[in-house]
């Protein structure tokens, strides 16, 4: 079997290559467009194809040229406080290269499984009665970002049904870990207190609303999902994938600033308010639970101490420690 990820280099991706690679016999290969670091450790393993996704054409000679049996279609602009400073870049990015993918597969006559990755951004403004949110509840995005996954998501159902594509579809809560770039809460506050430790800034942690509940999974528990899913899911079917479980982000601050190694003292920086907030988001993972098997094995805490350790580590280096 041969398995392609669109954005190996990513951090889902790599995590995804490193799962696939110690769990299966499968071959992978994936598109890099941007920093390899995070699988410098795995480039004897891997068939790479740099790339860019935005043509049609570099995307069909990708294919012809890997003859995936599994696509893993992770790459796109992730995030949320981007698609709302450059909504058309966000858009333009993600459907367009979704779009590619469905499109050279339907034109190669692929029949390769492809794993199209949505998110519970998708649900947008939940209503307290709808919670754990299920597959089939209302869609009513609240940013570009959470636009652009709808049309992802519509677009594997569409070419499905047009194209008898093999389109899962996987709407993924919140997920954090090792390799997370910059952007995302955990990160964010990880490496604020990871410089703090290190003496490259005061102890003083910028926040924005902490009262938020979110539904937050390991990446590693996420990959195994996917791998789950785009081997036993239905085709054009859709499944959230999360905890079931919500943590405030004041909660997910204060275990992180109980690792911490000094104390840390916390400020509201206006900056970083969302203009909509909804206030608790978690998920009803019956349907993948059901269909797979799959429920999440490594614990929020965890999960959270070595996102801290990795902030530790890259400081460590990039100070040449």
């Amino acid at each position: 079997m041969r398995a392609l990820i669109t954005g190996i280099s990513g951090f889902v991706g790599s995590h995804l290559a490193e799962y696939l690679l110690e769990h299966t016999d499968w071959q992978v290969a994936g598109t890099v467009y941007g920093p390899e670091e995070n699988i410098e450790q795995l480039r004897d393993k891997l068939e790479l194809y740099p790339a860019e996704l935005s043509e049609l054409e570099t995307v069909t000679s990708i294919l012809e040229r890997a003859k995936p049996d599994h696509i893993f279609h992770l790459a796109a602009q992730p995030l949320v406080s981007l698609s709302r400073r450059d909504p058309w870049g966000t858009l333009a990015i993600n459907i367009r290269l979704q779009l590619n993918i469905l499109e050279a597969g339907a034109r190669l006559g692929s029949t390769a499984r492809i794993l199209v990755v949505g998110s519970s951004e998708e649900y947008g403004l939940v209503r307290p009665d709808e919670l754990p949110i299920k597959e089939t509840n209302p869609l009513r995005p609240t940013s570009p970002y959470a636009v652009s996954k709808v049309a992802q998501d519509m677009l594997g159902l569409q070419y499905h049904l047009s194209h008898k594509l093999f389109t899962v579809r996987v709407r993924s809560f919140n997920h954090i870990g090792p390799r997370q770039r910059l952007g995302f809460v955990a990160p964010d506050f990880a490496s604020q207190i990871a410089q703090a430790e290190a003496g490259l800034r005061e102890p003083v942690i910028q926040v924005g609303n902490l009262e938020p509940q979110r539904d937050f999974s390991d990446v590693r528990d996420v990959v195994r999902g996917y791998h789950l899913l785009i081997t036993q899911g239905e085709p054009g079917e859709v499944y959230n994938l999360g905890s079931g479980q919500a943590h405030s982000v004041r909660e997910l601050l204060g275990k992180l600033i109980a690792m911490s190694k000094i104390p840390i003292t916390v400020e509201q920086d206006p900056e970083r308010l969302r203009p909509t907030n909804v206030p608790v988001i978690v998920a009803d993972c019956t349907r993948i639970r059901e269909q797979t098997g799959w429920r999440p094995k490594i614990v929020f805490e965890q999960s959270l101490q070595d996102v801290l350790d990795y902030w530790r580590e890259r400081i460590k280096k990039d100070k040449g420690g």
